[in-house]
């Protein structure tokens, strides 16, 4: 008896299948039998498999169906009984297997005596030009691990569906009567639910076993390529239909309800795709299939996709096409905004309608998007091409591009122009204006007319391939589309064209649509000789001197990466920049990594300023240089001419860090103002860093060494910062904190004048002069994911409907984070977040709000009520790294805990400012004791009054 089975299944794929057996013979395990099922093919299959057969006569075996199944499931069905080994492995054709897979899944069926053992997928894109791979959710295979049932990792269900990546005890195949669905495509997601809901023990290896070879650009499909064919909609839509009977009968619900997550996050996302392109009976019919069987999918399930999936699935059981098609062009470009959106009962919605039913209300609201809240050059919105006529020399298009919310109001002033650039970046562009654009409320109507045989110049072989873009000029400000093709009919023969290089292979220049539906032009030849001349070409890159070409540009290409990567750059600042001399008077500013114009960095480069100092300023940043002053040399962040600037800088003043691993030149002198006092444990106080290796402390105590000084505003950053960040006394500036000044001044200017001056931020921010208002400035939350998104831990909703009359709220999320608002709060809720330097808002605030933020120490400073939302606290100061003193016991104002606690506190704002009065004294005193005022002017004069004119 063999150890280990392997059935391959073949259908007219002669020239494929010796490569499929091979590997199975090559296997390092030696006692495997091959059993070949060929599924009645019109070619040489089943003759190649006999071959094969008289070649190994006692190691493969062939077998051919009377007549052809339609599909791969009964060929299987009839290998596994012609199988005689312990273990049955099925193979495609096409694909091949791993070296050692059965080694390494026979031993861990013996080993752990599992009726199932699976291995990683590899999926090789052979079409590519390095066989593109990924794969096949690798995260199920990261260790080796035996599960007693599918039940114990649910994702194993639902996500690793494929049977051939698996080895099955023969005896609980036939027990069980597992058997493959006949005539049947998907049927692998049928057998292996089964297969998974019987095993009575599964074990998962690390080990890659199989290689699932893709051929996208194939003559004949295979199943997973031929989607937009309903038959295999049907068959998708029946197998789902059948596994879901089969959870529902054991009374798996969260297994099914898995599922049908990942049907809405998948299976209807690769069917979805093809709709804009297909006509109104197929787009009728899918929607026909789909209603009934997206009415069996828990409501649960639309909570737990990505907004857009959950909206087009909804958009499609309603048979919303107008509203569908713009969808999906966002579901397959998840950048673009393709709706004109919907603002109802102050929330916003992907469309108009379906108001009056609840569940598509929730599925529509995209208010938490922020699509209201962006300026539309941050928005990349549909473009629909609405025309397309080719004529002559010249292509006449028109669109119209989507104005969500009337973004683009009616009166602005609008320009616009195509640009036609090469695919292959680097390489030339070409522009054509765009004749007409006119307001049509919903969109923006556009017409052009482009003379390509006339302007447009290919290189020719390097360039095949052009996208079209519209640049849209709205009041001055820039938007770029795509022009999304959709089912607008790309009429015309091809356009002649002249190449700079030759017309031998190109000389025509064709439309065609992109990948993800956008319209592009493609380089073609009417020349009868093209085809020679290309394989010619195509022989000459792929020979020696193209090898070389191609070895000459991956070896500068390579090159040009490794001389800017971030090692290479760190031995440039020590190796180049750090011999050269330092450039007195030269001072590098940085606040928050680079990120703002900001904080005491900016408080002491302004203070030098006022004082006339001569020197160099030069301003790190790392986002956008809009707000950074004009009289500045600006370098970004991590570049080579802030490595440069750092290196030969005589004064290096920041307030967090520079790039750890630069050595400070011993000329040059840091000033580390540092961004507050500390509430959470800082430095070596943390328990992450106390559980370090001794060499990476050294190596953390290296970039803190690095500071000449370290200013202090009390003898608590003394005991905590100084102490956490191992700091010598005489690094110890205590001047207080430069950023500071302005607030000691604004309270002493109060106490001088008996009443408060608003300033000009108030009028900018449109706040009425009778208004109260609240700052609620939240310490950093690692929660909202990739993008930092933060929730609010109160409804601001009900905050605008219960207060809007008597305060507004400013909203400032810490400046990792970021906090989206529904325009229903317009004007009593402001979002100032996106403000670089928060003291001008301190000032103005007549409270504020905050959790464990440093922003409390410096608000003390003013002499008004404080209020704490510790919504969190025992997670954050039991859980967390620690706190250095009881927030409960010190802090100068109430602590709630709960959204109800912190409305009634509100209520009672007024009397707080006398109530904790003593408090906020006490606070100042032991945590701001030197912030008097001066603190900019004592840094300057300590370090640059020298340098007066």
């Amino acid at each position: 008896m063999p150890d280990v089975s392997v059935v391959v299944i073949v259908y007219n794929d002669a020239d494929r299948l010796p490569t499929a057996v091979q590997s199975v013979l090559d296997q390092t395990l030696r006692d495997v039998e091959v059993v070949i099922v060929d599924d009645c093919s019109t070619d040489r299959s089943f003759a190649v498999a006999q071959e094969l057969e008289a070649t190994h006569p006692e190691r493969v075996r062939a077998f051919q169906l009377p007549e052809n199944s339609g599909a791969g499931g009964e060929p299987r069905n009839v290998g596994i009984g012609h199988t005689t080994g312990k273990y049955v492995m099925f193979l495609d054709s096409d694909d091949v297997l791993e070296l050692n897979a059965c080694r390494n899944m026979l031993e861990a069926a013996e080993e752990t005596g599992s009726d199932i053992v699976s291995g990683l997928c590899v999926r090789l894109h052979k079409d590519t030009r390095n066989q593109k791979r990924d794969e096949w959710y690798a995260w199920l295979y990261s260790t080796t691990r035996t599960l007693e049932s599918v039940t114990e990792l649910p994702d194993l269900f639902v996500w690793d569906t494929l049977s051939t990546n698996k080895c099955y005890r023969r005896e609980f195949l036939v027990e069980n009567n597992l058997r493959f669905p006949k005539g049947m495509f998907y049927e692998d997601l049928m057998f292996i639910a089964d297969a998974y809901l019987a095993a009575r023990r599964i074990t998962l290896i690390p080990n890659q076993v199989y290689f699932w070879h893709v051929h996208e650009q194939a003559t004949v499909k295979s199943v997973t390529n031929r989607r937009h064919e309903m038959t295999n909609y049907e068959h998708r839509l029946e197998i789902h239909r059948r596994i879901d009977a089969l959870l529902a009968a054991r009374g798996l619900t969260e297994m099914k309800l898995a599922k049908d997550v990942k049907f809405l996050k998948h299976d209807l996302v690769l069917h979805l795709r093809d709709l804009p392109f297909r006509d109104e009976s197929y787009r009728s019919e899918f929607a026909e299939l789909s209603t009934e069987y997206l009415g069996g999918i828990a409501p649960e399930a639309y909570e737990r996709v990505q907004p857009i999936q959950a909206i087009c699935a909804y958009l499609l059981q309603q048979s919303d096409w107008d509203n569908l098609i713009p969808a999906v062009d966002t579901l397959i470009n998840r950048d673009k905004l393709s709706s004109p959106l919907a603002e109802h009962d102050g929330r916003i919605y992907w469309c108009d309608g379906h108001f009056d039913d609840e569940f598509g209300r929730g599925v529509l609201d995209v208010t938490d998007a922020g699509y209201h809240e962006k300026p539309v050059n941050k928005l990349f919105l549909r473009n629909q091409l609405t025309r397309f006529h080719e004529s002559g020399r010249t292509v006449s298009l028109a669109g119209r591009i989507t104005n969500p919310l009337g973004i683009i109001p009616a009166g602005a002033r609008l320009s616009g122009e195509l640009e036609f650039s090469a695919r292959r970046r680097s390489l030339q562009s070409f522009r054509f204006p765009v004749r007409v654009l006119r307001h049509e409320g919903d969109t923006v109507h556009w017409e052009a007319v482009a003379d390509l045989t006339a302007k447009l110049r290919p290189l020719g072989i390097v360039d095949t391939i052009w996208d079209v873009r519209l640049a849209l000029d709205v009041d001055g400000v820039r938007t770029t589309t795509r022009l999304t093709v959709a089912d607008t009919e790309l009429s015309g023969a091809p356009l002649p064209v002249r190449p700079r290089l030759t017309r031998m292979v190109a000389d025509h220049i064709a439309p065609h649509v992109s990948a993800r539906g956008h319209l592009a032009f493609r380089l073609v030849s009417e020349n009868r000789n093209s085809e020679r001349v290309q394989e010619l070409i195509a022989r000459g890159v792929q020979g020696k001197p193209g090898a070389l070409a191609k070895t000459g540009y991956r070896k500068a290409k390579a090159l040009r990466k490794k001389v800017t990567s971030g090692d290479n750059k760190i031995r440039a600042y020590h190796e180049v920049f750090s011999r050269l001399p330092i450039k007195k008077r030269t001072v590098v500013f940085e606040s928050h990594l680079g990120k703002q114009y900001s904080d005491s960095p900016r408080a002491i480069y302004e203070e030098m300023r006022r004082q006339g100092l001569d020197f160099e300023a030069i301003w790190s940043h790392s986002g956008s240089p809009k707000e950074f002053p004009k009289d500045v040399t600006l370098v970004r962040r991590w570049s080579l001419p802030y490595l440069k600037a750092l290196a030969q800088a005589e004064f290096w003043v920041d307030n967090q860090s520079y790039p750890l691993k630069l050595t400070k030149r011993p000329e040059t002198t840091y000033l580390q103002t540092w961004h507050g006092s500390a509430l959470k444990n800082m430095g070596f106080d943390q328990p992450a860093l106390k559980a370090q290796t001794r060499q990476q402390q050294a190596e953390q105590q290296r970039s803190l060494d690095r500071f000449d000084r370290f200013l202090c505003r009390s003898e608590h950053d003394v005991r905590t910062l100084a102490k956490a960040f191992r700091l010598k006394e005489k690094t110890l500036l205590r001047v207080g904190y430069p950023r500071n000044d302005a607030l000691v001044r604004a309270r002493l200017r109060e106490a001088e004048l008996g009443r408060r001056e608003r300033g000009e931020l108030a009028a900018e921010l449109g706040i009425p002069d009778d208004k109260t208002v609240l700052l609620y400035a939240p310490t950093f939350r690692k929660a909202g994911g990739r993008h930092g998104r933060f929730t609010l831990p109160f409804d601001v909703e009900r905050f605008a409907e219960q207060f809007g009359d008597r305060y507004v709220l400013l909203v400032r999320s810490h400046y990792l984070n970021h906090v989206v608002l529904p325009p229903t709060v317009e004007g009593r809720v402001i979002d100032v977040s996106a403000r670089h330097d928060v003291t001008p808002v301190l000032e103005l605030a007549d409270g504020l709000i905050t959790d464990y933020s440093s922003v409390m120490f410096d608000y003390a400073l003013l002499d008004r009520p404080l209020v704490f939302f510790t919504y969190d606290y025992d997670e954050y100061v039991h859980e967390g790294r620690g706190t250095y003193f009881d927030l409960q016991a010190h802090a100068p104002g109430p602590v709630v805990r709960t959204e109800d606690d912190f409305y009634e506190t509100l209520k009672s704002f007024d009397t707080q400012a006398l109530e904790y009065a003593a408090a906020r004294r006490e606070f100042v005193a032991t945590f701001g004791e030197y912030d008097r005022g001066d603190a900019a002017q004592s840094v300057v004069e300590q370090f640059f009054a020298q340098w007066k004119r």
